[in-house]
């Protein structure tokens, strides 16, 4: 008899439309695979609605808070239900920006240099040199996030907005230029190193998750010494966190002519997108794993005390 998955999917975070976009298409690959499996719209009765619909595993397509930050995760383990991707602390940790730089940093692992402001000293004031970074120190999808750039005189007035919704804390690091880079880290292994060229000025979020918002050059065009250090790094970190199934590291590394050089880790993501334009499922299939294949080891991965 086939294992009945419950896909959880959708809630109540600024990452909403993304979350049921690969809850979808995570269903639906796993209805291809022979599971029985139950989409859930996850809402506050997510632990009435568990104990109705009885499934042996959680599928866990949530993205942003609630579902990415350990809270959903202590749900499951309280009620038994084994689940998918990272476990409470490590979800918890990777969710909060700059706890999460702190670990990975005395893992070795170089991170962006910065503080975390409240959002009324930000909007009062520039809180670091332009170019700086202002983001959401829990929030994720690139929602929220402000680049400040040198021709700014003022820091961002999007700050002082009634209507702000991404919390009242935000992180603010010094801008890294050069090339975005991500990792990602399956069963406890890096997979190859995606360079992200955004069609705007920035890997936004409509460059994420629109289709031709951005070219993802597979492998990296980068020395290969800084793929390896990118692969490494994408390691550490995922072991450093407590990352478990599959994570996503992303990086920046300044390659201009008279730059840096500097390889930093911005974040990593413990509920990376599974959407038909999603990175995970292109490295997967770079490596020879299918969607349908890679959906499946993730259920059968699935167990409780992460």
């Amino acid at each position: 008899m086939s294992k009945h998955v419950a896909v959880l999917m959708g809630g109540w975070s600024s990452e909403r439309q993304v979350s049921l976009w690969s809850g979808a298409a995570c269903a639906k690959a796993l209805e291809g695979e022979g599971y029985r499996v139950t989409p859930i719209d996850v809402g506050r009765d997510l632990a009435e609605v568990l104990a109705k619909v009885k499934p042996d595993v959680c599928f866990n397509a949530l993205h942003g808070r609630f579902g990415e930050d350990g809270t959903v995760q202590g749900l499951l383990e309280i009620m038994g239900i084994p689940y998918t991707h990272s476990g409470v602390l490590a979800s918890s940790l990777a969710m909060h920006k700059e706890r999460a730089k702190t670990v990975m940093a005395a893992a070795g692992v170089s991170v962006p240099r910065g503080k975390v402001v409240t959002r009324s000293e930000a909007a009062a004031s520039h809180v670091l040199t332009p170019p700086y970074v202002l983001k959401p120190v829990d929030g994720g999808s690139s929602v929220g996030v402000l680049i400040v750039n040198e021709d700014h005189a003022h820091p961002p007035q999007e700050l002082t907005r009634g209507d702000w919704a991404h919390g009242e804390l935000l992180l603010a690091e010094n801008f890294v230029a050069g090339k975005e880079l991500t990792c990602a880290v399956l069963n406890g292994e890096a997979l190859e190193v995606i360079e992200i060229v955004p069609g705007d000025a920035w890997y936004d979020f409509d460059a994420k998750y629109a289709k031709g918002g951005s070219v993802h050059v597979l492998p990296a065009k980068i020395s290969p010494f800084v793929y390896q250090e990118v692969r490494k790094l994408a390691l550490a970190a995922h072991h450093a966190l407590g990352c478990r199934g599959v994570s996503r590291a992303d990086f920046r590394f300044d390659d201009r002519e008279g730059g840096t050089g500097e390889l930093v880790c911005l974040e990593v993501n413990t509920q990376p997108g599974m959407t038909e334009t999603s990175l995970v499922p292109e490295l997967a299939a770079y490596a020879g794993i299918g969607f349908g294949e890679l959906v499946r080891w993730l259920v059968e991965d699935a167990s409780l005390e992460r």
